[in-house]
């Protein structure tokens, strides 16, 4: 395998492709600006050491698996391709850390955060949004369902009858930090493993609040 380090400058309006056979390292005093990013790497490695990604195209060219994105700054960027397990924004950091940075906005842009980004072109299957504004992302429609606030709506998503073993799902992702914002799943996905049908899934989901197709 080869080692591809990207660090310590400013890219603009570039191709960059992570290849398969490649361990990436992203980061440190990175930023990207307008480029391309095409990944064929796994998520084992790609390793992000806060880079900063604003304006990009960012291509997903095998399944992405468990990817810590909030080790990274998002902005602007729009994703294709299908991810499974990832987490994006900013996740929770120590109060002494936030003041030493100026508060959670800074501490966003230090430390990794997402805004403004489009994944409507993406599929997403248990990938969780954290400490972020989740009225600033495009999150893909139908057969993609996004559970907004879960962990604040636990009663309501427990008490609905979820087919199959499904709420094993369910279950899984309230065990998530209370400042996830937002949890995007794929609908053929969670059927598949919660022994259920898509249709059967969605008419649980039409009669809950805070779900978003």
């Amino acid at each position: 395998m080869a080692q591809l380090n990207i660090e310590n400058r400013v890219i603009e309006n570039e191709r960059i492709v992570l290849g398969r056979e490649d361990i990436a390292f992203l980061g440190p005093d990175l930023t990207l600006r307008g480029c391309t990013v095409t990944i064929r790497v796994t998520a084992r490695n790609l390793i992000l050491i806060r880079p900063r990604l604003i304006d990009c195209i960012i291509e997903v060219k095998q399944e992405l698996k468990n990817l810590r994105w909030y080790r990274a700054f998002l902005k602007g960027c729009r994703f294709t391709g299908t991810m499974s397990g990832n987490d994006f924004g900013l996740w929770p950091v120590e109060e002494g850390a936030e003041k030493t940075l100026g508060g959670i906005e800074e501490a966003a842009r230090t430390l990794g955060g997402i805004e403004d980004c489009d994944f409507s072109g993406a599929r997403l299957d248990a990938c969780r949004f954290v400490n972020c504004d989740v009225d600033t992302l495009k999150l893909p429609s139908w057969p993609c369902f996004t559970f907004l606030a879960p962990t604040h709506r636990q009663r309501e998503l427990l008490a609905a009858p979820w087919p199959g073993t499904s709420r094993i799902t369910v279950e899984a992702m309230l065990k998530s930090p209370p400042e996830t914002a937002a949890v995007t799943f794929s609908a053929p996905a969670v059927a598949k493993y919660g022994g259920t049908t898509e249709e059967s899934l969605r008419a649980v989901l039409q009669t809950l609040d805070g779900v978003r197709f």
